[in-house]
């Protein structure tokens, strides 16, 4: 039974990884286009850098939870 909560847990968090990596790129292609505009890209860099970070700490809790399933 826990471990099919961890499996559920894994799953949902997998797809949220893949979401995010998703939403990195199409951060980073802004950037790129606002650079080429010759705009500032300094708030979207910063909010790379937070959804970057946030991307690390969801492949933390992946990590910990495989694991716990290889206990």
């Amino acid at each position: 039974m826990f471990n099919d909560a961890l499996f559920d847990e894994l799953r949902q968090l997998e797809r949220n990884v893949v979401e995010a990596e998703r939403r990195l790129a199409e951060q980073e292609a802004m950037i790129v286009h606002l650079k080429r505009q010759h705009q500032d890209v300094s708030s979207a860099q910063a909010e790379l850098e937070v959804m970057r970070e946030n991307q690390r700490q969801r492949q933390q809790d992946r990590q910990r939870l495989l694991s716990l399933l290889q206990r």
